[in-house]
């Protein structure tokens, strides 16, 4: 038997596409002699399609897409993930399946039976577990059809669920498992994707054909990196990271086993790539096509620059530098070189004027107040007022230039720098975006270098500097990510070392900062706790504060 697996780009709720591109590969599978060709995880409407799965409309569609690909599917079998309706009046209305169709027809339809339902997953919210499983047979061989995480509870070792599918499916004697993923990224997601697709392997001694999504859906990013795992435990093929593919393997070459060739998993190149292709398909599949940067000579504006020039073409790309009377010449000069460095447009916008209109109209309301917090803001929301005024002229998408370490405790200014259609690294910890400068810079000084040295300051008072309001951070990035990845509390991450003021000062800055993460744009998700839909804090709840 000869086996395709395509890991494609879906677009949410896009059926006509989808359907197109499938339909593509299907021919592709057909001249490459492929007798089956599997699809990822709800392929027809895309993942997460979320409360779309409440319209009877989205269904139908899906329906008829799973109408189109049965007609299709003559002298070649096409397993693919779409929903389908549960008739039984109790329980969910729908189940997450997998289809196989063949003859032109549907042939048999297994349900996901784990239904994940943490972090950015709600699955239990929209559908129906399986409680029946059944081998296909097709072509003188048995398969195992199972969905995404279907195969994370090998032998009934997690405890989130209570049964293992391919327990249920083994005494059937399967020839091998196809799996329908749409697995998100996060930095270390792809050795762990590996290591349980091996587990599974290793335990019932067949081969595995895992597909995955490639593609982005706003914050979540699909890698790729489907995989072929031969009955030995060996890797037999790993495809391409954040980006489509198709392939066709004969079955008996995938038994006999071998072929350890992993790809490079780098941890910075892994997060440049998914923030590039996590810009452009938001642009893409919006219908956007420009972006708009507050350029201000530091570190964190100047890598969001450089990654949307990647994902829409420098020629997309337009920047502002909105120097005030704080700003140094060197910032000024350093945002000018990268603009340059990029051939991107930039135009110099000065605000000390617009900073001083502002003044004279509140210090008749600000009398013997010594200069702090608000003046500083004032200046933040008049560059914000400017770059939305040229992105809704232009038609311009903002992006947001936060990182995580100052989402994380609040150090920005709401309607200010925290503006923006898209938060491009706002899941990435301070000093990560240092380490993506050194990336990014590689192969040679894209960057200015003084960019990357001189100390971190938001230039919003005279000599200012990050470190006067916050701790250094390679520290707090370590707090923070004890806290918010690790979910460590206050007792364990004294007991790590931390002295314990720090940490509650930490831990009260993160916490009472959550009303400014709720009026956020979204985050690309590059870690495996991202603030967004994977995080659900109360914004009044009074832990730790």
């Amino acid at each position: 038997m000869r086996i395709a697996i395509a890991q494609l780009n879906f677009h949410i709720g896009n059926f006509d596409g989808n359907v197109r591109k499938m339909l593509d590969a299907v021919a592709e599978a057909k001249a490459a002699g492929a007798d089956l060709i599997c699809f990822s995880e709800l392929a027809t409407c895309g993942y997460p399609p979320r409360d779309f799965l409440e319209f009877d409309d989205f269904i139908v569609q899906a329906e008829g897409a799973i109408a189109q690909l049965a007609a299709a599917a003559q002298d070649i079998a096409i397993v693919v993930g779409s929903p389908s309706r549960n008739p039984v009046i109790e329980g969910k209305d729908l189940y997450n399946s997998a289809y196989f169709l063949a003859d032109g027809a549907i042939q048999q339809v297994q349900h996901k039976t784990l239904l994940p339902t943490y972090d950015i997953f709600d699955e239990y919210r929209y559908f129906e577990p399986a409680s029946e499983f059944k081998v296909v047979e097709y072509r003188g061989k048995k398969i195992a059809l199972t969905v995404c995480e279907d195969i994370w509870n090998i032998g009934n070792e997690n405890p989130l669920y209570t049964i293992c599918p391919m327990d249920e499916l083994q005494p059937q004697g399967p020839d091998f498992i196809l799996n329908l993923s749409a697995s998100p990224f996060a930095h270390d997601q792809a050795e762990q994707r590996i290591h349980v697709v091996r587990a599974n392997v290793e335990r019932y001694g067949i081969p595995m054909f895992y597909v995955n999504h490639a593609g982005a859906q706003t914050e979540l990013i699909f890698d790729g990196g489907s995989l072929v795992l031969s009955p030995d435990g060996k890797l037999y093929d790993e495809l391409p990271y954040f980006e489509e593919a198709l392939r066709c393997y004969d079955l008996d070459e995938v038994m006999a086993g071998g072929r350890e060739r992993p790809q490079d998993k780098h941890k910075m190149r892994l997060i440049h790539d998914a923030i590039v292709l996590g810009v452009r398909d938001y642009f893409g599949k919006l219908g956007f096509s420009r972006a708009i940067v507050g350029l201000s000579g530091g570190i964190d504006s100047a890598v969001t620059t450089v990654l949307a020039a990647r994902a829409l073409g420098p020629e997309n790309v337009r920047v502002i530098l909105m120097p005030s009377q704080f700003s140094s010449e060197h910032s000024i000069a350093d945002a000018r070189d990268l603009a340059e460095n990029l051939g991107i447009a930039y135009d110099l916008i000065p605000i000390a004027d617009i900073y001083g209109a502002f003044m004279d109209k509140l210090s008749p309301i600000f009398p013997a107040r010594p200069f702090d917090d608000a003046e500083d803001n004032v200046q933040a929301r008049r560059r914000g007022v400017i770059l939305l005024a040229l992105s809704n002229k232009f038609g311009h998408i903002l992006l947001n230039t936060s990182n995580k370490s100052e989402m994380a405790v609040g150090y920005g200014t709401l309607y200010g720098d925290m503006c923006g259609g898209l938060s491009v690294i706002g899941d990435v910890y301070k000093t990560e975006v240092f380490e993506l400068a050194r990336y990014i810079n590689k192969d040679g000084e894209v960057i200015p270098e003084n960019t990357i040295v001189k100390p971190p300051s938001a230039e919003l008072r005279p000599d200012q500097k990050d470190s006067d309001s916050l701790p250094d951070y390679t520290i707090l990035d370590e707090v923070l990510f004890q806290y918010i990845e690790k979910r460590q509390g206050p007792k364990e991450l004294i007991e790590m070392g931390f002295e314990e003021a720090l940490v509650r000062r930490i831990l009260r800055l993160v916490n009472i900062n959550e009303f400014k993460r709720h009026q956020t744009a979204p985050v690309i998700r590059v870690s495996p706790k991202a603030f967004g839909m994977g995080r659900r804090m109360p914004i009044v709840g009074k832990y730790l504060s």
